[in-house]
């Protein structure tokens, strides 16, 4: 009697694991989830399409791993500068050198997730994208009015018009920043915070 063999997936070393990632959210950030092939990652990888099915079972998988992995080390950094008892200012110097230090370890997950994250957040798979983006801007507004009032930022400030404003000023660095450049990211971080925080006129 003939037996039929079923497909297996085979464990890859964290190491090789971690390898493949990156390279799927390289190719991801460059080209978009929807133009992006299994065949293209796998040539990147240097492996056939057919063996990248042995470590994941989809290409939607890969990029649940890759934007669970990024979100979970976001919101563990995030939770301790809240929870952390800081001022206003204190807190948004942290959350701003925070998301530096997320933008230098996951880069083309950052660029994925601004890109990518409206559309996906449709898919049932990808809802907590949506519930992040809820969180995050929670997180960040809630900073904002603390200081405006308590006096440590301007009372006639448009809160959410400032929250857009430094929301989209640190994350559209991932679309240029590089890890091992000439600034690191607490330097860039500084760098931000002091044109922020302080403008970039000289005064009087």
């Amino acid at each position: 009697m003939a037996t039929t063999k079923k497909k297996t997936q085979v464990s890859a070393s964290p190491e090789r694991r971690r390898e493949l990632l990156g390279t799927a959210a390289e190719v991801f950030a460059a080209h978009g989830y929807n133009a992006t092939t299994v065949r293209r990652i796998a040539d990147e990888a240097g492996m056939l399409a057919g063996s990248l099915y042995y470590h994941f079972d989809s290409k939607e998988s890969i990029l649940d791993e890759i934007l669970s992995a990024f979100l979970d080390e976001l919101w563990a950094g995030y939770d301790a500068v809240l929870a952390a008892g800081l001022g206003p200012r204190e807190t948004l110097e942290a959350l701003v050198t925070e998301s530096f230090r997320e933008i230098d370890r996951h880069r083309p997950a950052v660029a994925i997730y601004q890109n990518e994250s409206r559309h996906l957040s449709v898919r049932p798979r990808f809802r907590y994208l949506a519930d992040s983006r809820q969180r995050f801007e929670r997180a960040w507004l809630g900073t904002l009015e603390r200081g405006a009032a308590s006096g440590a930022f301007r009372d006639d400030l448009d809160v959410r018009l400032t929250y857009r404003f430094i929301r989209d000023t640190v994350w559209v660095a991932a679309s240029w920043y590089r890890p091992g450049g000439h600034h690191g990211p607490e330097e860039i971080a500084r760098q931000y915070l002091s044109m922020v925080l302080d403008g970039i006129a000289v005064r009087d």
